[in-house]
C-alpha cells in the first residue's frame, strides 16, 4: 500500500491544488475507500501510553487542521492513529481566508497554509461528535473567531469550550496559528494568564486542557508560557504550531506564495528544540505532544527523546499516505527495542 501510494495515488492527488486534494482525501476516508484497518494496537508493536488521565492506544496522532469538522475521526483511527485532534473549531462558523490558501513545497516536503480557521462552528461539530461512537481518543482544538478583538477573546473561547467540552477527551487551546490576525498576541503573559485562568475554571476537572504554542517563541517566552500553564492546572503543551519562518527552503515557488504557516520537514529541528525547552524547564512534569516534521518512526523517536510523550503529524501524513500511522508505529517499536526501552515512558526525555 505504501509503495502504491507513493508511485500512483500521491502522484494523482498532487495534480490537484493542495486544498482540493485535501478535500478529496477527506471524502475518500469518509467513504471507506482509503481506510484499511490498522487500528489494532497490538499489531503495531507499540504499547499504549497514559497521559492527562487518558489511555492512548499508541502515541501517534493526527494534528489539528486535518479533520477540521470531525467528519473522519473513525476512519483515521482505522488507519492506525491512536488519537485524532479535530478542529480548529471556532464558536461561530467562518469561511476562513480567501483562496488559494494552501500550497505544497514537494522539494522541501513541506506545506504552507493560511486557511484561517475555516470550519462549520462549535454547534455543528459538537452535534457531530455527540453521535460518534469513537474508536480512539478525540481531542478538540478551539480557537478565536477572526472578527473577535483580543480584548474579547476569553469570552469567545469560553463560549466555544462550553459547547465542545462535553464531547472531547481533551481540549486544545490554539493561541498560536499565524493565520488569524493578532491571535499570537494571546501568547503574551498577561493575555495568556487571563485566558487560561478562565478556561481552567470553566473546565473544573471535567476535561483536560492543553495549550498549543508557536515554534517562533524565544526561550524566555516559552518558559513564561510553561509557568502560566503550570500555575493554571493545564494538563500539557502541544509543541508546536506552524512557523512563519522560511529558513533553508529550496522550493522556487516560496516567494510567490506569500504569508502563511510553514509545516513539514523544515520545521522538524525547530519543533524539537521547543519540545526540549519545555521538557527541561518543566522538569518533565508537563506532558508534551510533539508535532512538526514527523515523517517517520525515527522522527517520532527524536521528539520522544527530546521530551514528548505523544506525537502528531499532518504534513508527514499528507506525503506518506494511508500507511503512515502504521509505518511510524512499527518503526518506533523497532527503535525502542534497539535502544533497550520496554515502554515509551522510559524513552521520554532520554535525549535531554
Amino acid at each position: 500500500m505504501g509503495i502504491l501510494w507513493e508511485k500512483l495515488a500521491r502522484r494523482a492527488m498532487f495534480r490537484f491544488d493542495a486544498e482540493t486534494a485535501h478535500e478529496l482525501g477527506i471524502r475518500a476516508l469518509r467513504s471507506g475507500l482509503a481506510a484499511p484497518n490498522y487500528s489494532d494496537a497490538s499489531g503495531l508493536g507499540v504499547e499504549p501510553i497514559s497521559r492527562f488521565g487518558l489511555r492512548f492506544p499508541n502515541p501517534v496522532g493526527v494534528a489539528a487542521g486535518f479533520d477540521k469538522n470531525a467528519v473522519a475521526v473513525n476512519p483515521l483511527a482505522s488507519l492506525g492513529f491512536g488519537f485524532v485532534e479535530v478542529g480548529t473549531v471556532t464558536h461561530h462558523a467562518q469561511p476562513g481566508n480567501p483562496k488559494p490558501r494552501m500550497f505544497r513545497l514537494p522539494e522541501d516536503q513541506a506545506l504552507i497554509n493560511r486557511l484561517g480557521f475555516n470550519n462549520e462552528g462549535a454547534v455543528a461539530v459538537a452535534e457531530r461528535l455527540s453521535k460518534l461512537k469513537r474508536k480512539c481518543i478525540v481531542g478538540v482544538n478551539i480557537g478565536k473567531n477572526k472578527d473577535v478583538p483580543i480584548e474579547e477573546a476569553t469570552e469567545n473561547y469560553l463560549a466555544c469550550f462550553e459547547l465542545l467540552a462535553p464531547h472531547a477527551d481533551y481540549v486544545a487551546i490554539n493561541i498560536s496559528s499565524p493565520n488569524t490576525l493578532n491571535l499570537r498576541e494571546l501568547q503574551k503573559s498577561e493575555n495568556l494568564e487571563e485566558l487560561l485562568a478562565a478556561l481552567s475554571k470553566a473546565a473544573d476537572d471535567r476535561v483536560p486542557l492543553v495549550v498549543k504554542i508557536a515554534p517562533d517563541l524565544s526561550e524566555a517566552e516559552i518558559e513564561a508560557a510553561v509557568d502560566i500553564c503550570s500555575n493554571n492546572g493545564i494538563a500539557g503543551i502541544i509543541a508546536t504550531n506552524t512557523t512563519i519562518g522560511r529558513e533553508g527552503l529550496t522550493s522556487s515557488s516560496v516567494d510567490s506564495i506569500g504569508m502563511g504557516g510553514l509545516s513539514g520537514k523544515p520545521l522538524r529541528q525547530k519543533a524539537n528544540e521547543v519540545v526540549e525547552t519545555v521538557y527541561r524547564y518543566s522538569k518533565g512534569r508537563l506532558p508534551i505532544i510533539g508535532v512538526g516534521g514527523v515523517f517517520s518512526g525515527d522522527d517520532a523517536f527524536e521528539k520522544i527523546a527530546a521530551g514528548a510523550s505523544l506525537v502528531q503529524a499532518y504534513t508527514g501524513f499528507i506525503y506518506g499516505g494511508p500507511t503512515f500511522a502504521r509505518d511510524v508505529n512499527l518503526r518506533l517499536a523497532e527503535i525502542l527495542k534497539e535502544r533497550g526501552f520496554s515502554t515509551i515512558d522510559q524513552a521520554v526525555g532520554s535525549g535531554v
